[in-house]
């Protein structure tokens, strides 16, 4: 708590309705909502079956696979950016088929931050719902298994339910990463007002011109990320989890 308090002691409240109400900073929260949300929808849908592969499956190989996939947690974010910038870029492996192909060009828009959030957040979500799936054993999907439920129906009527806890849990760590994301947003995606500042990017920014902005800003920061918390993980869920 000692840092959130310099920020506190920091601040200019006087100030605080101007520079949180400012065009830069609405366009910049709503920015970092929008594409924190998407990105945590991608993190499900992609990091959901990747953790039930790794929490269940006996294939060679799988330690260099959980190795590969935990890479953004020690990788440093701007390096995860470069990365996607010479994959996806206009003269990268997959870039330049995307351009020649269908004439996309992903770096420097919404969705490169869509992609970069993505890319730091997901481990997140894998690391929370592996541990669930772990921890909830198959001991339940056998005994529905000796009741004539199929495994897909075992799985969605009795597996999703109990590890439905560490869901919500690895989304919320997800969300909240990707609300912080700057390293590999301002390498992949740069900070384009409006299209790719996001908030911790309108920060940086504005401490080199407006510290009183920046400080406000930040402040903004911290208020979302406990608020995403609170609602995201209700006290109910607290000891399932």
């Amino acid at each position: 708590m000692l840092p959130v308090l310099g920020l506190f002691q920091r601040a200019a409240w006087a100030r605080m309705p101007e520079l949180l109400l400012s065009d830069a900073a609405l366009s910049a929260l709503r920015l970092s909502l929008e594409t924190a949300a998407i990105s945590t929808g991608l993190c499900i849908l992609l990091g959901g079956p990747l953790a039930v592969v790794l929490a269940r499956s006996a294939m060679p190989g799988l330690r260099t696979v959980r190795s590969i996939v935990l890479l953004p947690l020690v990788l440093p974010p701007v390096v995860g950016g470069l990365a996607l910038l010479f994959l996806l870029g206009r003269t990268g492996l997959v870039g330049r088929q995307l351009d020649l192909w269908f004439g996309l060009t992903i770096p420097f828009t919404t969705a490169a931050v869509v992609l970069a959030q993505t890319f730091v957040a997901m481990p997140f979500l894998v690391v929370s719902l592996e541990g669930a799936l772990r921890t909830a054993g198959r001991r339940y999907e056998s005994v529905a298994a000796t009741l004539g439920a199929s495994p897909a129906l075992a799985f969605r009527r009795i597996t999703i339910p109990l590890v439905l806890p560490g869901l919500m849990s690895g989304a919320v760590l997800a969300f909240a990463r990707c609300m912080g994301e700057f390293g590999a947003t301002i390498a992949f995606a740069g900070s384009l007002q409006g299209t790719t500042r996001t908030l911790p990017l309108l920060v940086y920014q504005e401490r080199e011109v407006d510290v009183d902005g920046a400080v406000a800003l930040s402040l903004l920061l911290v208020v979302v990320a406990v608020i995403v918390i609170i609602v995201g993980r209700p006290r109910q869920l607290e000891g399932l989890s």
